[in-house]
């Protein structure tokens, strides 16, 4: 039972009618960091004003885009979420494809993980918005994003909109019928005509020192700004025109809708998601990072610049669904010896294939089932009950053997051990791997590699850089909050992204029951007060 808790009346006028909760998708604190003294606008004020604790962490082991956006306004790991990665494999589906997309409603016929209709079904858990609804259907919950699983794992299953990009446009969910917000088909249209045309880069002179070229084969270069063509949708995603039209959309709800206005309060999440697409396809530490990053600045004070002008009391949090790693060629450059790409040999099939040669094994289909060298493998269905264990052990045993391996954990293992506890810093392999393991969803076998292995075998092809390890510059992330005449302050210790819902909740006198969420409230009030109580 949650509730609103009895506040004085002093407190009620400190309180925020609007929360705005801002994540930055691939945001690591050592990007984070490595800027900070260049920003001039909207991040200089929430990290010179508002609270700014550098060492949060998404603290699972499968740090990618879907497990991070849901602890962020659930309060809760992806052990709890059930949202253990982008895509987990679930072998008792009736359809060919067996992976599941984690927005997905793989109950609709014809869905698959590469053609779905996007759903809040499989998270498992009420986000803070779910929460305010709960308690008082007057609060309005929109949640805008670039990509449809930051929308999806922030907004909750309660949604009054709910937009994120589908391609070409934003789009909304497959069951809202309702005609579409005037602020969505203006930035729609503006959004068609501005693809349309070429684009010239344009240089931030903070980034002139960072414009170098990086080879990686077959012509590929990264670390230099390059034009975009016209009709370039995927080109479109990595660069600063899609987080700007993301944050147009966001305040032309806000305004439309004229949130934090009504007689509850309301939660706007915004999704940026250009940052991460800036990360895969040209690595964090090029002039495509310097010039997302002053993007990201400038948007965030238009953000700030309007809730201003709205006029309602706010709060805002920011931070990222994980953390992110340059691609190997540019730190074998600055002397990183280590830093490599992963075997093509380190697969599920081949692996699968040479277990089942030495069991002598045969089944129909493949023995192994995984999205990837790392994370959740999975044993076939088809192997008899009597000698899964060996299987298990025998993968175990040679994934072990590689030498781009850091550990190989089972289910068994896992389910074996408590959650993990506070200091989040201090966390061995298996707990991280414990924090974003569910036994209905997880694999048998959870795979991680070995630090600055970049699970991408060819760089010439697709993305350059990824994340989705249990490293700390994939886990370690930025956490911001900031209240308008509020004395900031900064706490270096370690807290987690699933902080942030109870601190929030706090705030606006929402009581969450500990034991519903693996966060903690943590306390906003510089001196002797307590933003928790």
């Amino acid at each position: 039972m949650i509730a609103l808790a009895p506040v004085a009346s002093a407190k009620e006028a400190d309180r925020p009618m609007l929360i705005v909760a801002i994540s930055v998708d691939q945001f690591s604190a050592n990007v984070f960091a490595e800027y900070r003294q260049l920003y001039t606008q909207g991040m200089k004020r929430l990290t010179t004003d508002g609270v700014v604790f550098p060492s949060g962490y998404q603290s699972h082991a499968a740090t990618e885009t879907c497990p991070g956006h849901s602890t962020i306004l659930t309060g809760s790991r992806p052990s709890r979420t059930g949202i253990v990665a982008n895509n987990w494999i679930d072998l008792s589906l009736t359809r060919a494809d067996k992976t599941i997309y984690c927005s997905e409603d793989a109950s609709v016929p014809g869905s698959s993980s590469s053609d779905y209709v996007v759903s809040t079904a499989l998270l498992k858990v009420p986000t803070l918005g779910d929460r305010m609804k709960a308690i008082n259907p007057a609060s309005r919950v929109v949640s805008v994003a670039g990509k449809d699983r930051a929308a999806v794992m922030m907004g909750g299953h309660n949604t009054d909109q709910i937009w994120y990009w589908g391609g070409k446009a934003y789009v909304t969910l497959a069951n809202r019928n309702a005609p579409p917000p005037a602020a969505v088909t203006q930035i729609n249209a503006r959004v068609t005509a501005l693809i349309a045309k070429p684009s010239k880069a344009a240089l931030p002179a903070q980034c002139r020192s960072r414009s170098v070229a990086v080879p990686l084969g077959g012509g590929k270069q990264v670390g230099v700004l390059a034009d975009r063509k016209a009709e370039d949708f995927r080109g479109f995603r990595a660069a600063l025109d899609f987080d700007n039209a993301t944050t147009d959309l966001a305040l032309g709800l806000l305004k439309e809708m004229k949130l934090g206005q009504g007689s509850a309060p309301d939660v706007l999440s915004i999704g940026l998601s250009a940052t991460d697409y800036v990360g895969h396809a040209f690595g964090t530490e090029g002039a495509e990072m310097c010039a997302q990053m002053a993007g990201l600045d400038a948007n965030i004070a238009r953000i700030l610049a309007a809730l201003d002008a709205s006029g309602v009391p706010y709060a805002v949090a920011l931070t990222a669904d994980h953390g992110g790693h340059d691609l190997p060629e540019r730190h074998d450059e600055r002397g990183f010896a280590d830093a490599q790409r992963v075997d093509p040999r380190l697969n599920s099939d081949a692996i699968g294939k040479g277990v089942a040669g030495e069991l002598a094994l045969k089944i129909e289909g493949p023995l192994l089932y995984s999205d990837g060298p790392f994370g959740d493998w999975y044993v076939s269905r088809a192997v008899p009950a009597e000698m899964k264990a060996r299987v298990i052990a025998l993968v175990q045993a040679k994934l072990l053997a590689h030498p781009q391996i850091a550990a190989a954990i089972t289910a068994a293992e896992l389910s074996r051990m408590p959650s993990p506890q506070a200091p989040v810093e201090e966390w061995s392999l298996a707990e991280r791997a414990r924090a974003s393991f569910d036994p209905s969803r997880s694999g048998d076998i959870i795979v991680l590699l070995k630090p600055n292995v970049t699970p991408i075998a060819d760089g010439t092809k697709g993305s350059v850089a990824t994340h989705g390890s249990p490293w700390i510059y994939d886990r370690r992330v930025p956490i911001l909050f900031y209240r308008p005449g509020h004395v900031g302050f900064e706490q270096p210790l370690g807290i987690e992204t699933v902080d942030i819902m109870p601190t929030l909740a706090a705030l606006i006198g929402l009581n969450v029951p500990a034991e519903e969420i693996d966060g903690r409230c943590l306390d906003l009030e510089a001196g002797a007060g307590d933003s928790c109580k």
